[in-house]
């Protein structure tokens, strides 16, 4: 017998934008569609779809979104998949409202990036543009060159993994941490990139928002990532002991703050969240990111790093272009059934804890 999981994961961005319409064509939902303005592989139309499961009148709603990192859409599309296709999956109670963000960065889903068309990391982009007035984060300028170098060589890539140590035995290991991942609005070509103007996807969270939040006094985000650590392990940039950091607590149980140097968030700012909270200043917001662990962190950085390079000095006809590619994608997304299972597992748990928590 096929297990939810198996029916519910994708092998790319078309498959898996076409499970989820299907699955709410089947569940009768209406979705409503945001182009990117960017095409896709073959000239294909990259969407953000978005579902909504209960009434507009909704006083409290959660949203639960996927591919803010494009590549990590894989997972979060294969939660919202299976949440819709088991017929005994979590539900929101009477007053509440599930919203769906399928492929907030349907770019870096589709072409395989963890980053969007302007090569802006999402989840460091939320921050006040106008001003100018970026997080600084000098230690970044002092990796550049080994985070993305210039030639793809096994010297070049040596000496980067050398620069990486050298730094770390100098400033410490969450020194480099916070360094390398931090976010950076200096190196355009560089990886964690937070961009220097708002994002076509910024404004489209803003769109979301104010579309299903018309009568809501409470909401809650559930923002879906792979690749850092843990089983489906919680994470919130509140105080903890904040109204919000209590409530992300009472529902979800243990729950990381991003700050805290075991996170591994290493201080980074402008997050997902923010966009969120922006949008609708005057609603009560629970946020968390779910991060569901892959790999270890040295074979994460040397996906990024070899992709990264792909982008800003090398071509798509590169010899190396497609294993690069693979490299960062099952970096992002494994493709060992049992990790699956747990992510789906864990996945429509915590949705269930979300939901219960804004009934209650």
């Amino acid at each position: 017998m096929t297990s939810l999981a198996e029916t519910s994961f994708s092998q790319s961005y078309a498959e898996a934008r076409q499970k989820f319409l299907a699955l709410c064509e089947r569940r009768r939902l209406a979705v409503s569609s945001y182009l990117n303005p960017v095409p896709g592989p073959d000239g294909i139309g990259l969407y953000t779809d978005v579902a909504r499961i209960g009434p507009d009148s909704a006083e409290r709603v959660l949203f639960l979104e996927s591919g803010t990192h494009g590549v990590e859409g894989f997972a979060g599309s294969g939660i919202q998949c299976a949440l819709l296709g088991d017929d005994n999956g979590p539900r929101p109670a009477a007053g509440v409202a599930l919203v769906l963000v399928h492929a907030l960065n349907p770019y870096g889903f589709a072409w395989i990036r963890r980053v969007n068309e302007n090569n802006v990391d999402l989840n460091r982009s939320f921050v006040d543009h106008a001003s100018g007035d970026y997080p600084d984060n000098p230690g970044y300028a002092d990796l550049a060159d080994s985070v993305v170098p210039r030639e793809w060589t096994e010297a070049s890539r040596a000496a980067a993994d050398a620069a990486y140590a050298a730094y770390a035995a100098k400033h410490g290991d969450y020194a480099a941490q916070t360094a390398y991942k931090r976010g950076q609005h200096t190196h355009p070509n560089g990886l964690f990139f937070g961009g220097r103007a708002p994002s076509w996807s910024a404004g489209t969270v803003e769109a979301i928002v104010e579309r299903h939040t018309t009568a809501t006094r409470h909401a809650g985000l559930i923002d879906l990532h792979t690749g850092l650590f843990g089983y489906g392990d919680c994470l919130t940039p509140c105080d903890p002991q904040s109204p919000e950091g209590q409530r992300a607590g009472a529902w979800y149980g243990k729950v990381r703050h991003t700050l805290d140097k075991t996170s591994g968030y290493s201080g980074s700012q402008g997050t997902i969240i923010n966009c969120y909270t922006a949008a609708a200043p005057d609603i009560e917001w629970t946020c968390i990111g779910l991060e569901f662990g892959t790999r270890p962190p040295e074979v994460m950085r040397a996906a990024l790093r070899g992709e990264g390079w792909l982008h800003a000095y090398g071509s798509p006809d590169h010899p190396d272009a497609q294993r690069l590619k693979q490299t960062l994608r099952d970096a992002y997304y494994p493709q060992e059934p049992e990790w699956k299972e747990l992510v789906t597992a864990r996945g429509l748990e915590v949705v269930s804890l979300g939901l219960k928590g804004l009934a209650g």
